[in-house]
């Protein structure tokens, strides 16, 4: 029996949640995005998981080139784009899109003597501010890169700030400057991030807002791993099942008085004689060092509440109103519950950094299923 932090992925959440997508974007083909290990949840395994996907994006080259070496043959875009001429040349050689983003990546692309050309998905910034190309220097870099014998075609694409909230009226202004952009468009959209697959319908189709010719890829990220993009909404009742458990043992039991001060600082003491479990996992395994006392901890069935301080390799629970709790215990840090939006509120971040903060350290076991 370990006494380790492990994360269990779920085969089985995983291709349920990737259903969900299709059923929210009927007749969209799936680019999922498997960037920062897959979520936490392991890059190559969640990629031969997902095989039903239509392609995969990562961040970074390295990810990319991480898959080709593993045997996955999927289709793969790379959302950081390539920034140098040997960058290009990788990318060229194992078949990999890019996203062009920046004056920079145009020229580097008109001087590649690559005899391989590249896919170009043309980021355009129709108001998030980060990465993408002005809307009104997208026509030139469109005319560009139809003239760039390095560049086998392109698909437009853009970022959603705020898809998150429907009260907010960025998205829909989004919307309209990317549909002013396409105006019947004879290619290939995306847009759509996990909030926007969810709760905006004029992102994810033919409409009067968005006008193309080809298909509208949409871009699952978070929705995947079976974790909600939506604050008002939990995964449940989006139809989303927890790809990861993370759990870990009791490594220890033992009664508490009232007026114990516990762990680092003494900051929590004990409002009455009490019943304490120590588990093993703290913020060196990616359990959050901020989470509060009263955050919920699972203890078999039943639950638990953090209390003082979070340690580098444990955490102390009260256990008190948990019926014949003992040494070996398993404790659900998060998964079905508490759950990693639970935990996230309670530590004041939010889920992609819990799940992606998975230390390396901690065993990863795939689930039969």
């Amino acid at each position: 029996m370990t006494a380790a932090a492990v994360a269990v992925i779920r085969p089985t959440a995983l291709r349920s949640n990737l259903q969900q997508v299709r059923l929210a974007a009927p007749g969209c083909p799936v680019l999922a995005v498997i960037k920062a290990n897959a979520y936490g949840h392991g890059l190559v395994q969640v990629a031969r998981i997902l095989d039903s996907a239509d392609a995969f994006a990562v961040a970074r080259l390295e990810e990319a080139v991480q898959l080709r070496e593993a045997g996955i043959r999927k289709r793969l875009v790379i959302l950081g784009g390539c920034g140098t001429a040997e960058e290009l040349h990788t990318a060229a050689n194992l078949a990999i899109d890019i996203v062009v983003h920046a004056p920079e990546h145009l020229v580097l692309l008109e001087k590649s003597g690559d005899a391989t050309p590249v896919w170009c998905w043309l980021k355009v910034d129709t108001g998030m501010a980060r990465l993408g190309l002005p809307v009104s220097a997208a026509s030139d870099a469109i005319m560009r890169l139809n003239h760039c014998p390095a560049v086998s075609g392109i698909t437009l694409m853009s970022h959603l700030a705020c898809a998150d909230d429907q009260q907010d009226a960025a998205t829909v202004k989004q919307l309209a400057s990317f549909g002013t952009l396409l105006q019947g468009w004879q290619g290939d959209v995306s847009i759509a991030n996990s909030a926007a697959i969810l709760q905006w319908p004029d992102a994810v189709r033919n409409t009067g807002i968005l006008s193309y010719t080809g298909r509208n890829w949409v871009r699952p990220g978070l929705m995947l791993f079976g974790a909600s993009p939506i604050p008002s909404r939990s995964a449940a009742e989006l139809g989303l099942k927890p790809a990861m458990s993370f759990e870990t043992r009791l490594i220890s039991v033992k009664l508490v008085r009232k007026g114990q001060r516990v762990g680092y600082g003494g900051h929590w003491v004990a409002p009455r004689d009490c019943v304490l479990g120590f588990a093993a996992a703290g913020y060196a395994d990616g359990y959050p060092w901020h989470a509060r006392s009263g955050t919920p901890v699972g203890i078999g069935t039943t639950f638990g509440t953090l209390v003082g301080r979070v340690s580098m390799d444990m955490i102390s629970v009260d256990v008190s109103d948990v019926p014949g709790v003992m040494i070996g215990d398993r404790v659900i840090l998060w998964g079905d519950g508490p759950t990693v939006e639970e935990v996230a509120a309670a530590a004041n971040t939010i889920p992609w950094a819990l799940m992606t903060g998975i230390n390396r350290r901690v065993a990863v076991r795939l689930e039969a299923g």
